[in-house]
């Protein structure tokens, strides 16, 4: 049984535990000799591991995504804290509980789930309420919708990640969309709906959460587009210009092409929905910063991604 877990690890501690390897790179010293990199997780966080020794043992004897017990101790390396690796060694994957290593939503998936499916029931379009029903009685998109994180790190990165995200962003549409004239406000909805679903397929999510090579080599956004097209093409009489408007909503929001984007969003439901993608997401990563933080801190340490420290104000008052 695990017994250690990321988040509890502290400088001075001494590691005899089970993690995943996310990630491996190797580096050199200035002597030019080679030194191995590693990022371990489970399902509190990851944590950054160096190897000094027999590395060349190391990179042939581990790939990404192993299983794998570490033994060495814990020290501070640039305000975090890092493990020294003294010997590591591949576990069979039996032997582990898979739930020990990927981090899950802490609400009941089948509630927000069913809360969804109940929303997009309210869609008075008929080619969009047939589209949104064919979506639900797919039983193999269902269970990926409702087990895939929404990210590898930055926002919702856990299991039912995807489903939350899907959900919040769902329930944001339908509050914006009649307080601005001329939007189609099930149009939006739909578009909150699918804007992430091929996430099912570009993420891996078995026991660590990673890019599928399907996902590195195409990304969300294609993936996405061609699940829906493949449904699509299974409604006859589905206007083309709404499905052209739907497949839109996928490809441009993140709003930016620097950010991922092949087109920028060009209808009002495209704009405001890139707007509420990042509005969820935004949210969710501070508040899970701020969940991680040290409890006895007014801000949060520094997120790189971010660029900026945060102010805990009423949500460390609502926590405590």
């Amino acid at each position: 049984m695990k017994q250690l877990y990321v988040a509890d690890i502290r400088p001075g501690d001494s590691i005899n535990e089970i993690f995943v390897l996310s990630e491996k790179a190797v580096s050199h010293k200035k002597d030019g000799q080679p030194f191995l990199t590693l990022t371990l997780s489970d399902k509190t966080g990851r944590i950054r591991a160096v190897v000094w020794d027999k590395v060349k043992q190391a990179i042939d004897a581990l790939a990404s995504g192993d299983f794998i017990k570490v033994s060495g101790g814990a020290s501070e390396y640039r305000g975090a804290v890092q493990i020294t690796v003294r010997s590591l060694e591949p576990v069979d994957p039996g032997r582990v509980d898979p739930r020990d290593f990927l981090p899950a939503v802490d609400k009941d998936v089948e509630q927000m789930f069913q809360r969804l499916v109940r929303l997009c029931s309210t869609v008075e379009n008929e080619h969009l309420h047939r589209f949104l029903d064919s979506l639900w009685q797919d039983r193999d998109l269902v269970e990926g919708f409702k087990t895939a994180p929404a990210a590898k790190k930055m926002h919702h990165a856990y299991l039912g990640g995807l489903l939350e995200h899907t959900l919040s962003m769902a329930m944001l549409a339908d509050k914006i969309a009649s307080h601005y004239v001329g939007v189609d406000r099930d149009l939006l909805l739909a578009g909150a709906v699918i804007h992430d679903i091929g996430k099912i397929h570009e993420l891996e999510y078995d026991h660590r959460i990673d890019y599928t090579d399907q996902g590195r080599l195409l990304s969300h956004i294609v993936i996405g587009v061609q699940m829906i097209e493949a449904k699509l093409g299974r409604l006859p009489g589905f206007p083309l210009d709404l499905a052209d408007q739907l497949k839109h909503m996928i490809i441009s929001h993140h709003g930016e092409k620097q950010f991922g984007s092949p087109e920028l969003p060009k209808t009002l439901e495209a704009v405001l929905l890139h707007y509420i993608d990042a509005i969820d997401s935004r949210m969710n990563a501070i508040r899970q910063l701020m969940a991680a933080d040290d409890p006895n801190s007014q801000w949060t340490g520094y997120h790189r991604l971010l660029e900026r420290h945060f102010f805990k104000g009423h949500w460390k008052e609502v926590q405590g």
